[in-house]
């Protein structure tokens, strides 16, 4: 009976210890990265003749930001801030092309209120995910940009 209490205790003790390898995505990690998008909620996104991509360019620790830029239907470029995992670029730069693909137009609509409503960020080794309450786009690592 006494064996067991202790092991008892002691698997309770070990339970209350428990590792998080969740670590917030900081403007360093992204920085000199250049991802291509490969899905949007889920869905594969079909292949187009230019990549859908998504650029991170030199971090600026003294203004807390990072270069951004990119395309969809659209270029856009500017500068984000990345705090406590959110990435969130009020002032970007895009063109305003009308495309004839309609899924490039709402991608495009997407992607900037995510971008200015501020979105959570989640880096792996290869992947790059932003999300929303309503929208996830994964990103896979394509190279580094200098």
């Amino acid at each position: 009976m006494k064996n067991l209490f202790f092991l008892l205790a002691a698997a309770a003790l070990l339970s209350g210890c428990v590792y998080n390898s969740k670590m917030s995505t900081n403007g360093e990690s992204l920085a000199h990265h250049r991802f291509v998008l490969e899905s949007v909620n889920g869905k594969a996104v079909s292949s187009h003749s230019a990549p859908l991509e998504l650029s991170f360019g030199e971090r600026q620790p003294i203004l807390e930001r990072i270069y951004i830029s990119g395309s969809m239907c659209n270029g856009f470029s500017g500068t984000a801030t990345l705090h406590k995992g959110e990435l969130k670029a009020t002032d970007l730069a895009m063109t305003r092309k009308l495309c004839s693909d309609p899924q490039l137009n709402s991608l495009d609509g997407t992607l900037s209120t995510m971008l200015r409503q501020g979105a959570q960020v989640d880096l792996t080794e290869q992947q790059l995910t932003l999300a929303t309450a309503d929208q996830t786009l994964i990103y896979r690592l394509a190279d580094l940009v200098h």
